[in-house]
């Protein structure tokens, strides 16, 4: 049975995204983004919210066209064509959006997710803040990837939302990363 993961950078204060959304502080160089590849690579699809799905698409449909892009910019380019993509929303007309191997999903089902799990393939990687809230309030996360960015923003968007339940989770496994982003891989405790 395949595992939900989610990876997410955040800063050392706990935010995902600046205070006008930016990305820009994220330390992304050649050993992380391979490191990523060889991450996404193994997935059985990607499972994301619309505005993530947006922003990929924006540029990595043909971003490998670009002769000044890094080698591991340039594999994830395939990478990110050729596996297959979930887009969680309501808004979407699904025949509208079938290209890049996308199907539309209209909401979180968990035993539609459980099925997806069971599929043969492997693990999915799951994106999008929100998306990621909807299936950590579901219990359907089963590794959470922290990559920690040696930045502290002081203000933005924190990652993991209020709530009233806490999250019990095993730490499984800590990297660091010769920028200074140390990764903090934590599976969920089982019931």
């Amino acid at each position: 049975m395949g595992r939900i993961i989610l990876p997410v950078s955040v800063s050392l204060d706990g935010y995902f995204e600046g205070p006008d959304r930016e990305l820009d502080w994220h330390l992304v160089d050649d050993e992380l983004h391979t490191h990523f590849n060889e991450l996404s690579a193994r997935m059985a699809a990607f499972l994301t919210g619309r505005v993530t799905h947006e922003l990929m698409e924006e540029y990595w449909p043909e971003a490998d066209r670009d002769p000044d892009l890094s080698a591991p910019e340039a594999e994830f380019a395939e990478i990110w064509r050729s596996v297959p993509k979930y887009v969680f929303s309501r808004t979407w007309d699904p025949e509208e959006h079938r290209r890049w191997n996308t199907t539309v999903v209209r909401h979180v089902d968990p035993a539609e997710i459980e099925a997806l799990k069971s599929a043969p393939g492997g693990d999915l990687l799951l994106g999008g803040a929100d998306l990621a809230a909807t299936f950590m309030r579901h219990g359907l996360i089963d590794e959470y990837r922290l990559y920690v960015h040696p930045v502290v923003l002081g203000d933005g968007r924190p990652f993991f939302p209020r709530t009233a339940t806490s999250t019990v989770l095993g730490l499984a496994d800590t990297h660091t990363f010769g920028n200074g982003v140390v990764l903090l891989r934590y599976l969920t405790a089982s019931p």
